[in-house]
């Protein structure tokens, strides 16, 4: 098995942790280990930390060290340097809005599994030829939503998805129903309000019954 190939294994474990991965936006460190609790807790062991904010690695490293049962992900990779910093952080996983040659070229140099982006079968194919089975769908509401995902289904079966972008508790069920979908990545299940009055045992619902969505897919 290739390198690339072991790492790609690696990220359909995570995937296939729990039908949603929390995309969250942490603005506010004090709030990264409580959080991530009450989403291990409802059942969401997979959580993706973007790298929208200043305190978003040390959220990482404070997941990693303190929340048992997480498996945390780094979100908006978009250089090369952030697969170190993530990795560095205790990151198990990083995930990219697109893919680009030289993240391409850093992915094969660093023992972090990698989850790319792709919006069109090009770049789906483009990815595939490299070796990437487990891709990101985005944005997956304003470039198809379901129906293009089935669609991709048919010509690209070897690929799975993680549909990410406009999916909430309203549509996530119509992605999980899918072959090509293990899991949707959202951030329904953290709402702002809710994380910035530690209002935890309600995410914690949310999160259970975003977990419970996976008993609606094929």
């Amino acid at each position: 098995m290739t390198a690339i190939a072991e790492l790609q294994k690696r990220v359909g474990a995570v995937l296939a942790l729990a039908p949603v991965v929390p995309v969250l936006v942490i603005d506010d460190l004090a709030h990264a280990v409580p959080l991530a609790r009450a989403l291990v807790a409802g059942g969401l062991p997979a959580i993706e930390v973007t790298l929208r904010t200043p305190v978003a690695l040390e959220a990482v490293r404070a997941i990693a060290a303190e929340v048992e049962g997480a498996a945390v992900g780094v979100g908006s990779v978009r250089r090369p340097q952030d697969f170190a910093d993530a990795l560095k952080a205790g990151a198990t996983f990083a995930v990219s809005p697109g893919s680009s040659p030289n993240l391409i070229a850093a992915a094969r140099d660093i023992d972090l599994p990698w989850l790319p982006g792709a919006a069109t079968a090009s770049e789906a194919m483009a990815l595939l030829e490299q070796g990437y089975t487990q891709l990101k769908f985005f944005p997956a509401e304003s470039i198809g939503g379901a129906v293009a995902l089935k669609s991709l289904g048919g010509p690209l079966p070897e690929l799975r998805f993680c549909a990410t972008g406009g999916i909430g508790a309203n549509n996530a069920h119509e992605y999980l129903a899918l072959a090509n979908v293990p899991c949707v990545g959202g951030s329904w299940v953290a709402p702002a309000a809710a994380v910035k009055a530690g209002d935890w045992s309600k995410i914690e619902t949310l999160a259970r019954e975003a977990a419970a969505l996976g008993s609606r897919g094929a």
